[in-house]
């Protein structure tokens, strides 16, 4: 099959094999979709060698449990062992055995198949497009944050980014209705979020985090580079939350003094349940279709991973099957 690997590179294949795992389902993927960490992964970070991508939609063509053949799923990346005491309660999240699609031991979903245990595949209802189910895990990842952290309407809430993730965020955090700002450094992203749902946009500039010092109950840094966490440090009030979800290759220098002066809780924020985004995207009042810049065969995979670098484009999608 075809594949899109890493190894020292990036690399078409075209004859790489067929991903059946014992007791497992094998899964012809659909679409797959391009996120920050496939970026960061290609320069060094998790150490990851193999078959790339996590965010899929895809079709059942071989499972233990026959009644999933030919039904469209997602699927939840981190496969555990199912037998430590996280994986019995039913979230395999951090089992210390755990393998992650296309981001630890795993071959991931920029090939033609993968294969995931059955318990981590979900079938989609027809209302939810292929286009809109290849944004159902990182929607989860923003679901995430409400899993961890307590915000409630009356909350003013800045997101630190203004990338794909976070057009997510802002969504998720519009259910709540707190009061939303985002800071970010392009204009049209910028106009993109308020339309999803920011109360306030703010482009970002050398002083904007102490201009807005103390201002915040919970800061969201979404922005996929060290230098994010500096200002949100610097804009949330004594005693708030500031929630992490970047993941990028190399160290994040950081000045803990704040941190301990104004009694900050830092929260480290990664995988969400897939169920609170699927019900989401169910119900068709989502149009997500402006999050996605390009969609290009897997045969065009280098050129995709270019397109999704420029930092003008969110979503990059890999129409595979």
């Amino acid at each position: 099959m075809k594949a899109l690997t890493f190894r020292d590179s990036l690399k078409l294949v075209r004859d790489a094999p067929v991903p059946r795992r014992p007791g497992e389902a094998l899964v012809q993927v659909i679409c797959a979709g391009i996120c920050n960490t496939d970026l960061e992964i290609v320069k060094g970070y998790a150490g990851f060698h193999g078959t790339l991508g996590h965010e899929f939609v895809g079709r059942v063509v071989e499972s233990p449990d026959l009644s999933l053949v030919g039904h469209r799923v997602v699927g939840e990346i981190n496969a555990g062992c199912g037998h430590c005491e996280l994986c019995l309660d039913g979230d395999p999240r951090h089992c210390a055995s755990r393998t992650v699609l296309g981001i630890k031991g795993r071959d991931g979903a920029f090939a033609e198949f993968l294969s995931l245990p059955v318990r981590n595949l979900i079938e989609l209802p027809a209302s939810v497009s292929d286009d809109a189910a290849v944004f159902v895990e990182p929607l989860a990842a923003a679901f995430n944050i409400l899993e961890q952290v307590t915000i409630k309407s009356s909350h003013e809430v800045a997101v630190v980014g203004d990338g794909k993730l976070s057009q997510l965020i802002v969504l998720v955090m519009a259910q709540i209705g707190c009061s939303i700002t985002v800071i970010g450094r392009h204009k049209e992203k910028l106009e993109m979020a308020r339309r999803f749902g920011s109360y306030r946009v703010l482009l970002d500039a050398p002083g904007l985090g102490r201009e807005w010092e103390g201002r915040f109950d919970v800061a969201i840094e979404a922005t996929g580079s060290p230098a994010g966490l500096a200002t949100a440090l610097e804009i949330v009030k004594p005693g708030a939350t500031v929630v992490l979800k970047s993941t990028h290759h190399g160290s994040t220098p950081l000045e803990m003094s704040q941190v301990v002066v104004n009694e900050l809780t830092i929260v480290g924020s990664r995988c969400g349940r897939f169920r609170p985004a699927i019900d989401l995207l169910a119900d068709g009042r989502l149009d997500l279709s402006p999050l996605i810049s390009r969609r290009l065969p897997l045969a065009e995979g280098i050129l995709a991973f270019e397109e999704a670098a420029r930092s003008e484009n969110m979503k990059v999608i890999l129409q595979i099957g």
